[in-house]
């Protein structure tokens, strides 16, 4: 099945890998890697804070991604910034459904393809 947004697929993968390697990578992007962990890698990246959670975003809007547990159709990402007055700088995010809002630790991202 070809990718929907192959840059930004290929943006997660080139992330993980840096941050933990090939191997690690692979099995992460088969068996479902944490939104949180993939935050923690973004952001451990030597680019800026807007660009990694860009990165991220864009993955997330892609489509090549399952996720765990299911968000259905209707999702919505909201970001949690740094705890400083008028702080611009992001520090993780959660995915609100009408139903709930999932914290990162709780959705795993799954390659799709």
């Amino acid at each position: 099945m070809p990718l929907k947004d192959p840059d930004a697929v290929a943006a997660i993968v080139s992330t993980l890998r840096r941050v933990h390697g090939d191997n690690i990578a692979r099995a992460l992007l088969k068996d479902g890697v944490s939104l949180a962990a993939l935050i923690d890698a973004a952001f451990r990246l030597p680019i800026s804070n807007g660009n990694a959670v860009r990165m991220i975003g864009r993955a997330l809007r892609s489509g090549d991604f399952s996720f765990t547990p299911d968000m259905g159709p209707l999702w919505h990402v909201r970001y949690i910034y740094e705890d400083r007055r008028a702080s611009m700088r992001v520090v993780d995010m959660e995915m609100s459904t009408p139903d709930r809002t999932f914290s990162s630790a709780e959705i795993s991202l799954r390659l799709s393809a």
